[in-house]
């Protein structure tokens, strides 16, 4: 049996370091966010505002550090994995407890682990779909598997298999799971998180206390949190929150504007934070040999998108959209703080006698091309702007069309675009996702593009059995490659996430995936 175990030894290292200033312990801290959880369940999470908080209620046997990448120890003190890759097996720590002081059991992962991978139950199921069994043993449980899969412990420690207690689910009232799930979203309600839900008003207000029976100690030795609360206010402006923030009345506040992150960072009342993330912006090219419309397509070739890439100034955008706070893509297939994402410098770096060259030499020149953009979007309309001047310096011609966020999704499905305006933040600690989403073409025709490359799609699916981790890099690497030169997208940006807190406000922390994490947050008195 191959053996990965991992030592219990996270929380005794941090006792090793000597901050360079002493934790504190106790207080409030109130953080304004821009839209309100609807439900937070491992399972049915699927929305950021949901999503993002799961982990603060919930714990999951592994997790993951502030890198993005790196798996440490959480309920379960260790793993193993044998040598076929079809058996993964973890043991609990010892002693670990609910919010309401029951203990955590073998029972409580298996019925967990097994809402995970009810396909009925949730949007997540697929993440699990290689576990065939799941077994509770006296010390922890045992997963049988389809099939080997590299991505199982990386989705360990992802929200969706965040644990929850089997005697609160099989208590609660409701006829199915879901309705269940969202009457345990609630006060009182036992969780495995380093927080409780004390209290909520939907759409306003949300106060989490501290779980008295967490298992994670501090820098001081003591359980976590540190904080006694967290309360949350739901202020969809931009400017509202970053007043509420200025004036003393919150602790902190997410989603900065980006143009807002150089005054903010001249205050010394404030700390502004750029945490790095996953998130990417960046344009899917109809790839297709003709139009929707029939029409033959001119961006339907390798050339022919890789001119349209040449021809944009992306430190420009940067510039222009970030304010300097973003970067460029360097690998594209996924932001560079993804596992397994090659760092071949800039993409497409922009030179525009390459664009003019390639776009003359593919038939690009004298195009006319509409960009789909969001309508009421700053960010899109001073993209738009930027791209018509650049396009047009290779005969290219630009027109826009405004429409809503359902209605993009809608053309993106139908094939009905030629270029638009999209985003992307993982939400599992793998490469597996967004490549499957970017380049797969089973998944969704390669995020709407149409692009479709046998060797991508067999080393796709080849990566997705291999355990060996230096040939799975090296499929990824030769993916990459194969993305790359295709470019069926507009290579843009990567962006951080912007949070704003007060300068007395210490350990809060988002993850690359967008997690809030509040456990290590502190209040200097």
């Amino acid at each position: 049996m191959k053996t990965f175990l991992i030592a219990a030894l996270a929380g005794v290292s941090m006792l090793a370091i000597n901050s360079a200033q002493a934790v504190e312990r106790g207080g409030a801290l109130t953080f304004a966010r821009y839209d309100d959880s609807n439900l937070v369940d491992p399972v049915y999470a699927d929305r950021n505002p949901d999503i993002w908080m799961v982990t603060n209620l919930y714990d999951t046997l592994l997790r993951t550090k502030a890198d993005g990448r790196t798996i440490v120890p959480g309920l379960a003190s260790g793993y193993q994995v044998s040598l076929d890759g079809k058996t993964v097996t973890l043991t609990l720590r010892e002693g670990i407890k609910f919010s309401d002081g029951s203990p955590i059991t073998p029972e409580d992962v298996k019925f967990s682990l097994e809402r995970a991978t009810n396909p009925d139950f949730g949007p997540w199921s697929g993440l699990l779909g290689s576990v065939e069994s799941i077994t509770a043993t006296e010390s922890g449980v045992t997963l049988a598997m389809k099939n080997p899969d590299p991505t199982i412990i990386s989705i360990l420690a992802t929200f969706n298999t965040a644990i929850v207690s089997k005697a609160a689910f099989e208590a609660a009232p409701g006829a199915t799971d879901q309705e269940k799930a969202t009457a345990l979203f609630a006060a009182g309600t036992p969780v495995s998180g380093p927080f409780t839900l004390k209290e909520r008003t939907r759409g306003s207000t949300m106060t989490f206390s501290a779980n008295p029976h967490y298992w994670r100690q501090g820098e001081d030795g003591k359980a976590l949190p540190y904080l006694d609360e967290v309360s949350f206010i739901v202020i969809p402006d931009d400017a509202t929150r970053i007043l509420k923030l200025q004036a003393g009345e919150v602790n902190g506040a997410e989603f900065v504007p980006f143009s807002r992150v150089a005054e903010l960072e001249a205050d010394p009342a404030i700390n502004m934070e750029l945490y790095p993330s996953t998130r990417i912006i960046y344009a899917p090219i109809n790839s297709r040999e003709t139009r929707a419309d029939g029409s033959a397509n001119p961006m339907a070739t390798n050339e022919a998108r890789q001119a349209l890439n040449y021809a944009i100034n992306k430190d420009a955008l940067i510039q222009l959209i970030t304010h300097g706070t973003g970067q460029p893509m360097t690998s594209p297939l996924m932001a560079s703080t993804t596992q397994l994402a090659h760092d071949g410098g800039p993409l497409f770096p922009y030179d525009p006698a390459k664009a003019k060259e390639l776009a003359a030499a593919s038939g690009l020149e004298g195009a006319e091309i509409t960009l789909t953009t969001l309508a009421g979007s700053s960010d899109d309309a001073t993209l738009f702007a930027a791209i018509q001047q650049m396009w047009g310096a290779i005969g290219v011609s630009v027109k826009v069309e405004q429409v809503d966020n359902a209605t993009r999704g809608a053309k993106n499905r139908s094939g009905e675009f030629d270029v638009h305006t999209y985003g992307w933040v993982n939400d599992v600690n793998d490469p597996a996702q967004v490549a499957g989403w970017l380049g797969y073409y089973p998944t969704r025709k390669a995020v709407g593009t149409g692009w479709n490359n046998a060797e991508f799609n067999a080393l796709y699916e080849a990566s997705n059995t291999e355990i060996d981790p230096e040939k799975r890099s090296e499929q990824y690497l030769r993916m990459q490659e194969i993305y790359r030169d295709a470019a069926p997208l507009l290579f843009l940006y990567e962006t951080p996430f912007a949070v704003a807190l007060s300068a007395n406000v210490n350990g809060y922390l988002q993850t690359p995936l967008g997690n809030n994490e509040f456990s290590s947050a502190w209040i200097a008195k």
